[in-house]
């Protein structure tokens, strides 16, 4: 042990193994203290007190202190504890452990909180918008401006989310990255319409809504609005979008009015209620009027031919034009949705009356339309303009008669078939049938057949009375009035004449026909195959009857008539192969061949004065369509039609039968005559 008279403490090496230094037999071990004598422990606490100081004056006296034999006796008890837990930083946890306590409730809220996030979009209850918690600083600002803005208004109004989709998409930035919106809104951009269809559009179309619209519009004006009245309101008038939303709102409102009767011609059930009844139905017999499709544009011009777009079975394009050589007035054609009854969605207007169409099915948008003056056209129905893609106008093989039927049909480019091409054809008064194709931004063709005329001559045999007919053909050309391809093979078709014969040619012989039939003895005018029995077909002409044949023979199965009137067109039923229409200047009939083949199960008059043109069957509906002398097409729904079985086996075993009768009746006469 050293002298107390020369130990000199610092702070800097003073430890707490310094504290408990001694000799061992000095302390006493006790559990959770130890003591030593008293003489040491206040003089290590001096120390402590003195050496705890700031250190103000940079390098501290060394202490020099007399220790005495009490003070190193002295015994004193110390207590050694823990300090609190002082937490300098803290991040909580983000993953919680599943075997935690609270780990079912906390996947019950994550659970909740995903349910939220994912039914937000959409939903107006949930509202985005910016905080900013902290204010700046307050400035003096200036605001100069002229008198008429001087005046503020309050205005309020209620959005979906569809409204500021639209404001959105319609959104304009200027250089600076600020939205233009408001303008565009309040100030739609005018575009200035001047074609006819944009016109008649907010003529007479848009009449309920633009007298809505108009009145809406005035009131802003009203408000402070800076153009003139008259001119701001029919530049929006005429405006591409305000079209459009014209469009929309009448077709909401025609689907609200004639919904009961639209779900009537889908086959849907029929809610019950104010919008949604039957009262105004017409119910004769088992056929019930829907609607028509007319408007003022089509009032007074007949209906020449009507056809359904073969993509969207919702269109419907119809040809108006009064067929006579006579007629030169202009054409119409109007492409009608059942969106929509009261206003066609497309427009055409003609240079001449419209004789003939059909749509394509490789390009639903496109119609090709044959014309009273022998042009042929192609009309894109997806831009609302009159102008035509191509036009046989400057085609000098065109028609020189009347194009009486058109037809776009697939044909074969090899002779495996599995390559096929769509090509448009057609048929004309001048004896014709064409092939069309584009050739120097316009049509051309080529002839399939040229109908040649056939005078029949009779001539007896050498030593007996039999009769043997022999056919001499002339050089003059008979009109061709209609045609149609096979349904399975189209490299063979039938064509009607003027002279009431049909011919059945083929694609890859333009010479001569492969058969011909005979029994009309007036012009024949539609000839229609059966889409379900490919070898039956129908036709109708002037002379008052329709017949049915079987290609195989030469003479009609059935023959069918009711009325003492010209049959204008024939069409099958594409659901029932025992089904077929039938209209007349007087009324429209319709045949079901397994419940009578006499008379027609349904007929339906024609209205006082107008005179029936047209027929064509809905492709997926118990519905058929009839077009008038008066411009309307009229939508009437079959009811009540019960083919049981199989509709094409009725029709073969009809066929077949019909066919055994006539071979029976040809033997007795046969023996009648040998006898004789």
């Amino acid at each position: 042990q050293t002298d107390p008279g020369t130990v000199q403490m610092k702070a800097s090496r003073f430890f707490v193994d310094e504290i408990s230094a001694g000799s061992t037999s000095d302390q006493t071990s006790a559990t959770g203290s130890f003591t030593m004598p008293f003489s040491r422990y206040f003089f290590f606490c001096f120390l402590f007190l003195y050496c705890s100081l700031p250190d103000m004056q940079g390098k501290r006296d060394t202490v020099k202190e007399q220790v005495t034999a009490e003070m190193l006796e002295e015994v004193i008890d110390i207590y050694i504890s823990e300090t609190d837990t002082v937490s300098l930083l803290d991040i909580p946890s983000t993953t919680v452990s599943v075997d935690a306590d609270d780990a079912e409730a906390i996947m019950e809220r994550n659970r909740q909180y995903a349910e939220v996030c994912r039914n937000r979009l959409g939903n107006d209850k949930y509202v985005d918008r910016s905080m900013q918690t902290l204010n700046g600083a307050t400035k003096t600002k200036q605001v100069q401006c002229d008198i008429d803005k001087l005046f503020s208004f309050s205005t309020a109004m209620t959005v979906t989310t569809w409204d500021m989709y639209d404001s959105l998409c319609c959104a304009e930035h200027d250089e600076t990255g600020h939205s233009t919106q408001r303008e565009k809104v309040d100030y739609p951009e005018a575009v200035v319409d001047t074609s006819r269809s944009a016109e008649i559009s907010v003529s007479v179309g848009s009449t309920v809504s633009s007298a809505s619209a108009s009145s809406s519009l005035k009131e802003v004006d009203v408000f402070g609005s800076r153009l003139n009245a008259e001119s701001d309101l029919q530049l929006i008038m005429l405006s591409e979008k305000f079209q459009h939303c014209l469009r929309v709102m009448e077709r909401s409102i025609m689907g609200n009015i004639l919904q009961s009767k639209l779900a009537a011609y889908r086959q849907l059930p029929v809610l019950e209620g104010k919008l949604c009844s039957f009262d105004t139905f017409i119910f004769h017999l088992r056929r019930t009027h829907l609607w028509a499709f007319t408007s003022e544009l089509t009032k007074g011009r007949s209906v020449s031919s009507m056809a359904w777009n073969k993509k969207n079975l919702d269109l419907l394009a119809v040809g108006y034009g009064e067929c006579d050589s006579s007629n030169k007035k202009p054409g119409l054609v109007c492409c009608w949705s059942l969106k929509n009854t009261t206003w066609p969605e497309r427009v055409l207007h003609c240079d001449s009356a419209v004789t003939s169409l059909d749509f394509s099915a490789n390009s639903p948008c496109q119609l090709a339309v044959g014309m009273l003056d022998g042009n042929v056209a192609i009309y894109n129905m997806s831009e609302e303009n009159d102008s035509h893609i191509v036009s046989s106008s400057r085609c000098s093989n065109k028609h020189l008669g009347p194009v009486w039927q058109l037809r776009w049909t697939l044909q074969e480019l090899s002779l495996t078939g599995e390559e096929k091409i769509e090509a448009l054809f057609s048929v004309s008064a001048d004896g014709r049938i064409s092939k069309w194709f584009v050739f120097n931004n316009g049509l051309d063709c080529i002839d399939l057949m040229k109908i040649k005329r056939i005078h029949n001559t009779k001539k007896k045999g050498g030593g007996n009375n039999t009769e043997k007919k022999t056919e001499s053909v002339l050089s003059a050309l008979t009109p061709g009035l209609c045609f149609d391809f096979h349904p399975v093979d189209s490299s063979f078709y039938l064509v009607g004449t003027g002279e009431g014969l049909i011919h059945k040619c083929s694609c890859s012989n333009s010479q001569q026909f492969l058969e011909t039939y005979r029994k009309h003895f007036c012009p024949v005018n539609c000839i229609a195959w059966c889409p379900l029995i490919p070898d039956v077909f129908l036709s109708c002409s002037s002379d008052w009857t329709m017949q049915l044949w079987k290609q195989d023979r030469h003479n009609p199965v059935l023959s069918f008539t009711s009325t003492q009137t010209m049959v204008c067109d024939v069409k099958w039923s594409p659901k029932w192969a025992t089904v077929f229409g039938a209209v007349n200047d007087e009324q429209l009939e319709i045949w079901n061949l397994s419940a009578s083949i006499l008379d027609p199960v349904i007929v339906q008059p024609a209205a006082p004065g107008v005179k029936m043109r047209s027929l064509l069957f809905a492709t997926q509906t118990d519905c058929v369509l009839v077009g008038d002398s008066d411009g309307r097409v009229t939508v009437y729904q079959l009811k009540d039609i019960s083919v049981e079985g199989s509709s094409q086996v009725k029709l073969w075993n009809l066929v077949a039968g019909c066919q055994g009768a006539h071979h029976k009746n040809n033997a007795s006469n046969n023996i009648k005559n040998h006898a004789v």
